[in-house]
């Protein structure tokens, strides 16, 4: 793939085509970290920690929380 540097308000941008992000898994508004490897440019997805509500939705909204965990007998001035 050949693509161009082109001007892109004050400053210059390079673009992909969707297929490629597409297939590396990248979407609109994604960051992606640039290094400098053996004088080319590398690009990286980041790694975005993900908020509960993203998690949540992941298991349908629904957490399955439902076994209670055992953590011993009260050593201090715990309510339970």
């Amino acid at each position: 793939m050949v693509t161009q540097v082109k001007s892109w308000g004050n400053g210059q941008g390079i673009r992909f085509s969707k297929d490629l992000l597409d297939t590396l898994g990248i979407h609109l508004n994604e960051y992606l970290n640039i290094k400098i490897v053996d004088g080319d440019i590398v690009l990286s997805k980041t790694c975005k920690h993900k908020t509960l509500e993203e998690r949540a939705a992941e298991y349908d909204g629904e957490l399955n929380l439902d076994n209670e965990i055992s953590w011993g007998e009260s050593v201090g001035r715990e309510v339970w």
